[in-house]
């Protein structure tokens, strides 16, 4: 499967076949940075973007789980140190504020805002993020590997939940573009768990 596909599976991994983008590489070099202190979800526009819709993006939404305070001063200055600034300030114990009160933060690379990381945290309480959370998919392009959620429940997230003209297109393309491998039976189970977020 996947001879003439713009992908394969292999092994439950999703192997997308093409070169790596200027964006792909940003939110590369953060991802390496952030998986040394903390698990993560990459959501949203980028997971159409990376899969061949032909969009721009101004943040990738990167799911986080809320950690302590002391492990976030050392995610923020590897940051910092790997070439990374933050919108909401430079001092790490006064960004805290925005992630224990799970207000999102957005990081771009110094002397740039754009395209940026918008980092969401989130717990068990935010049950519908949690789930896809704990319930990734892995793509890869080239050697970079990373985790987005399960294509239905990304397509089901963006029609019943985000709703925008942007949204819906990039359902559709999800649709269209992983027709071969998307299950019915998915749709099914992610439907009642994604709408109890609209509730």
């Amino acid at each position: 499967m996947g001879k003439n596909l713009g992908y394969a599976v292999e092994n439950n991994i999703i192997l997308l076949k093409r070169e790596l983008t200027k964006l792909d590489l940003f939110v590369k070099k953060f991802i390496n940075v952030l998986k040394k202190h903390s698990d993560y979800l990459i959501v949203s526009g980028f997971v159409s973007i990376c899969s061949g819709r032909t969009r721009g993006t101004e943040d990738i939404d990167v799911l986080v789980p809320l950690m302590s305070k002391e492990n976030f001063e050392k995610l923020f200055e590897d940051l910092v140190n790997n070439g990374f600034w933050c919108y909401q300030g430079d001092n790490p114990n006064a960004v805290y504020n925005y992630i224990k009160t799970f207000s999102n933060i957005r990081f771009a690379r110094k002397g740039e805002v754009f395209p940026n990381i918008e980092f969401v945290p989130i717990n068990k309480t935010k049950k519908a993020k949690w789930f896809e959370f704990t319930h990734p998919q892995k793509m890869k392009i080239k050697d970079f590997e990373f985790k987005v959620p399960q294509i239905e429940f990304e397509i089901l997230y963006k029609e019943l939940v985000l709703k925008g003209k942007k949204d819906i297109e990039d359902a559709n393309h999800l649709r269209t573009f992983f027709s071969k491998i998307l299950k019915k039976e998915s749709f099914i189970k992610f439907k009642p768990i994604i709408e109890s977020e609209t509730k």
